[in-house]
């Protein structure tokens, strides 16, 4: 039972890292202008989970003089959004609320999600059409007329939109 006493003490001091699950639907998606970060592991741990759908559709917009898509806090009106999600750690999701300018230009919140693929097999690896809940960036914080934007199913810079995303 030695050896007992010192796992609880490594346990403790060196608990399981906590992962959480982020839904990302523009420009940190693969191919998109600012994948980098999904990728920087010195912001943090960032594992792709699986390509998905919103349950509800929700308006996803493009806004600003920068052209930022933007997915809109009114669940039941716009489409169902495609995206990707993600597992990441404590460290990238804080980069990320940083990032995102959570609370102020986005909250984080808790949305339900159709898998569109994934490995499947078990409790943890979920089977395509099967849904999950994770994390994602909409705004309450939005200009009124953007409700009178085009929405879009899937955001993509280069789409024929003509709106590409502008760093700043």
């Amino acid at each position: 039972m030695k050896g007992f006493g010192l796992l609880s003490i490594i346990v403790s001091v060196f608990p399981a890292a906590h992962m959480a699950k982020v839904f990302v639907y523009g420009t940190l998606k693969k191919g998109q202008p600012n994948h980098f970060i999904m990728k920087d592991h010195a912001k943090g741990q960032a594992e792709f989970v699986a390509h998905a759908r919103t349950v509800d559709p929700y308006p996803l917009v493009i806004a600003t003089e920068y052209n930022i898509p933007f997915l809109l806090n009114v669940p039941g009106t716009g489409q169902r959004v495609h995206g990707e999600i993600y597992s990441v750690d404590q460290k990238m999701l804080e980069f990320l609320d940083e990032f995102k300018e959570c609370p102020k230009l986005y909250q984080r919140t808790l949305i339900r999600l159709e898998l569109e693929d994934g490995p499947g097999g078990g409790k943890h690896t979920p089977d395509a059409g099967s849904s999950i809940e994770a994390y994602v960036y909409t705004t309450d914080t939005y200009e009124r007329e953007w409700l009178e934007k085009t929405t879009y199913e899937s955001y993509n810079s280069n789409g024929d939109h003509g709106l590409p995303y502008v760093q700043h």
